[in-house]
């Protein structure tokens, strides 16, 4: 018997030690914060880039294959300058069109647009674009450090 109540309090002990833990909120990072642009609800601005299909058609793979390469390259070049946080495909057909989107790191549509324009895609009018502002958590950019920690190939 009392080795049964010492299990029942030990478990209770483990339990509401652990549920203490999960409710606990994170202590507030003030640098962090500054650091990320964030205000005081830890958001930022940002520019969302949606890609849609563009008037261009290229029906010569080798070319196409190119223009992949040359678009896949400048996001890296755009992700290592700190300019896109976020760049992927829909994996779906949709009414709109999107092919793909970007998530800018400025509040700026003429900036992001400056920066969408380096795509040779976008240049040769394979995608062309709609520029949306957007409100999202200041921590996202942190995410890229840690997919560079995941991914065993880059495409």
């Amino acid at each position: 018997m009392k080795a049964k109540i010492l299990v029942a309090v030990f478990i209770f002990t483990v339990f509401f030690s652990f549920a203490q833990k999960t409710t606990e909120k994170p202590k507030f990072n003030q640098q962090l914060a500054t650091e990320l642009g964030a205000d005081k609800y830890g958001m930022k601005a940002y520019t969302i880039v949606m890609l849609t299909t563009g008037a261009t058609k290229i029906d010569d793979k080798n070319k196409m294959g190119e223009l992949m390469k040359g678009h896949l390259a400048n996001i890296g070049k755009l992700a290592d300058e700190g300019k896109i946080i976020v760049a992927g495909p829909f994996l779906e057909q949709n009414k709109q069109n999107f092919r793909g989107m970007f998530i800018f790191n400025t509040k700026s549509k003429e900036e992001a647009e400056q920066w969408v324009k380096t795509d040779p895609a976008v240049q040769a009018g394979v995608f062309s674009y709609e520029i949306f502002p957007w409100y999202g958590s200041a921590a996202l950019p942190m995410y890229l450090e840690h997919h560079k920690e995941i991914s065993k190939e880059n495409p």
